[in-house]
Parts: structure tokens; C-alpha cells; sequence
């Protein structure tokens, strides 16, 4: 079977320069590369002819020799490495593999090597209502690793300093030809930073970083809710010999309210009354976050599970300078304790009666109850 053309296969003019063949090379490699066409045998197949065209086209004297002669250039053992990837042509054969597998490995421009970032922290940090609503700056001791005063974070003893790793030669990675594949893996000598430390500082055995619980001032606004994250960005973990910081997240929780409950923006607060002001009517004052008072005017006959609105004075709303809504809920007390003389007036209103106009939820369950009970003797 007669062999596609590489400049065919690598989608390219014959006189295309080495950068439009690079280019070329690299774009095909993505789509076709076996990893991401495990369920495609072709693409194998065709990730394996870019690789033999790429290695002829980017390398000066291979190229020449097939412009001229074509395939039969590199038949009967001419042409070192025409059918793998085992050489490394004039056009950088393997810093084009190192942005493939950069790009499978989370991106292009990825950092390698270097000393890794430190861990994030959480912080649980319960406030009350009355704090939540007026916002507070909190002062809370954070226990974690800090950079090493005495390497100043670089983990290497003062006077001396770390050097490029040997076995990786500074790129924290090193790759291993197994086959037909190049595996890149982190390199076990540096852990992935490319350098080494030969003199380790004693304070801190050459980590670059110490424990000590550290001392924060944390702006907590008004309006917060409970579950909101607060994130402080570098306060976290201190990287391992200069690595950058990682980040301090604070988790809002709010303590349980004597009298109040929080939804969103608005507060619920239940307020017990006499069942004479119930049944009469009348005022009460019921509390408010701010501190202040707040009249409630309650109606003759009012049930317990009533409820009134009192508007804007609930919550402060998180970075906005209105408020939410009160809301005030009756309920109706039976009275307790009673002597001789309250229960004498109490079976003197029973007996003075008043009908449906005077209990009419209480009649009209019974006239139902009734209704109920008369039905099922009826079916017997």
C-alpha cells in the first residue's frame, strides 16, 4: 500500500516553514492523541503517522532527503528513527509533546516545578443575631504553619541556598519511554519542586515553615447569614520552602436567639398574650433587633397563630441599606394557677354561655364532630 504524503498527513503546503509544521503537527497530535480516542483503533493508527511525518518534516537534513527521494529515503535502515517517536528532530519534537501533555495535565502555560502552595484552612466562627445584624469585627487565633524567620521560608540554612534538582535538571518532572508512549511523571528525587536543599535550615528541618497559631482581625458585614463563606486570601497554610500561601476560609454560623428567628431577611418572633387581651382586645410592645420597642395593636377575638407584620424592622440585608420585616405571631395563654375567685368568674361566664357568636370554632368543630359520629352509626 503506497504511503500517504507527510505534508498530506500533516495537513501542510511543501513549502511551509518550521513554525506552520510545528503547528500543524501539534493540532493533529490533539485530536488524534490514543487518550482521548480510546473507543477509535484508527486513531492510533493516525497519531502514529503524524508522529513519522512530524519527525522527517522538522528535522532539516530529513526533510531535504525526502523532498528529494521521497519515502525510499528512509527505506532498507536509512534514517535513524523514521517510524517513532525515539528521536527528537531540529523542529523540538519534545517540547511539543511537553504542551500536549501540559494541556492533558490542566492547561497550557501549567506551572511546573517549584515549591507547592500551602493548604486552605477553614475557621468556624459562630456570631450572634444582634452581631449579624450590626456586622462586627472579630479577632479569632488561627493555628497553622507560618514561614520560617530564620530561613526566611526558604528551608535552606542561612548562608547557603537551594539548587537545581539532578535528576530532573530543575523541571520537577522527569519522563520514562515505555513503548510506543512517553509516561511524564513527578520526579521522586525533588517531589515536583526542581530544586533541593543540601543544608537544611535546623528550626525548621528545611520545610521552610514553622507552627504557630497566628492572631487575624476579621470584618464580619451586616447582613450576614448563616453558611456564608468569608474567604481571607493568603492567610491559609505557608508553602513548603517559599511555596505561596494558601487561603483561610471562614464559615459564618449564627447562635440561637432567645427571642428571634431568622429567615432570609426577615425575623419571627412569638409573643404570648392573656386570653383576656385575646378575647378583649388590646397593646402590646414587642422587642425589635435594634433594641427598640415596637406597639402591636391586637383585635377583639384574636387566635392564637395570628400574626402581625411590622415592616422593615427585620434584618439588614448583606450590602444593601434596607431591612427585612418583623413578623409578630400570637399566642393565646390559658391561664394557670387560678384561685378560688378567678375560678369561680371563669364557671360564670361558661354558664352565662354565648353560643356560636362567642366560641365559633369550638361550635363548629362539634357540629361537624356530630355530623361525623351520625354518619358512622347511620352505616352500621
Amino acid at each position: 500500500m503506497a504511503q500517504q504524503c507527510y505534508y498530506e498527513t500533516l495537513g501542510v503546503e511543501r513549502g511551509a516553514d518550521p513554525a506552520a509544521v510545528k503547528s500543524a503537527f501539534r493540532k493533529r497530535a490533539m485530536q488524534y492523541h490514543p487518550d482521548r480516542n480510546q473507543d477509535d483503533p484508527a486513531a492510533e493508527q493516525k497519531f502514529k503517522q503524524l508522529g513519522e511525518a512530524y519527525e522527517i518534516l522538522s528535522d532539516d537534513q530529513k526533510r531535504a532527503a525526502y523532498d528529494r527521494f521521497g519515502h525510499a529515503a528512509f527505506e532498507n535502515g536509512n534514517g535513524a528513527s523514521a517510524r517513532g517517536f525515539g528521536g527528537a528532530g531540529a523542529g523540538g519534537f519534545s517540547d511539543v509533546f511537553e504542551d500536549i501533555f501540559s494541556e492533558f495535565m490542566g492547561g497550557r502555560g501549567a506551572r511546573r516545578g517549584g515549591p507547592g502552595r500551602g493548604a486552605d484552612l477553614k475557621y468556624n466562627l459562630e456570631i450572634t443575631l444582634e452581631e449579624s445584624f450590626h456586622g462586627k469585627k472579630a479577632e479569632i487565633h488561627v493555628p497553622g504553619s507560618v514561614a520560617c524567620e530564620t530561613c526566611e521560608g526558604s528551608g535552606a540554612k542561612p548562608g547557603s541556598g537551594p539548587t537545581d534538582c539532578g535528576t530532573c535538571k530543575g523541571a520537577g518532572r522527569v519522563r520514562m519511554q515505555q513503548g510506543f508512549f512517553t509516561i511524564e511523571r513527578t520526579c521522586p528525587a525533588c517531589h515536583g519542586e526542581g530544586r533541593v536543599i543540601a543544608d537544611p535550615c535546623a528550626d525548621c528541618s528545611g520545610q521552610g515553615r514553622v507552627r504557630k497559631e497566628r492572631q487575624l482581625s476579621v470584618d464580619v458585614p451586616a447582613g450576614i447569614e448563616s453558611g456564608t463563606r468569608i474567604r481571607l486570601s493568603g492567610e491559609g497554610e505557608a508553602g513548603p520552602r517559599g511555596g505561596p500561601e494558601g487561603d483561610l476560609y471562614i464559615f459564618i454560623g449564627l447562635a440561637e436567639h432567645d427571642l428571634f428567628e431568622r429567615d432570609g431577611r426577615d425575623l419571627y418572633c412569638a409573643m404570648p398574650i392573656p386570653m383576656t387581651t385575646a378575647a378583649l382586645g388590646g397593646d402590646f410592645e414587642a422587642p425589635t433587633i435594634d433594641g427598640g420597642r415596637v406597639k402591636i395593636s391586637v383585635p377583639e377575638g384574636a387566635q392564637t397563630g395570628k400574626r402581625f407584620r411590622v415592616r422593615s424592622k427585620g434584618m439588614t440585608q448583606l450590602n444593601q441599606k434596607t431591612r427585612g420585616d418583623l413578623f409578630v405571631e400570637v399566642q393565646v395563654e390559658t391561664p394557670t394557677g387560678l384561685n378560688a375567685e378567678q375560678k369561680d368568674l371563669l364557671r360564670q361566664f361558661c354558664e352565662a354561655g354565648g353560643g356560636e357568636d362567642c366560641c365559633p370554632q369550638s361550635q363548629g368543630f362539634f357540629q361537624r364532630a356530630k355530623n361525623f359520629w351520625d354518619n358512622v352509626t347511620d352505616g352500621r
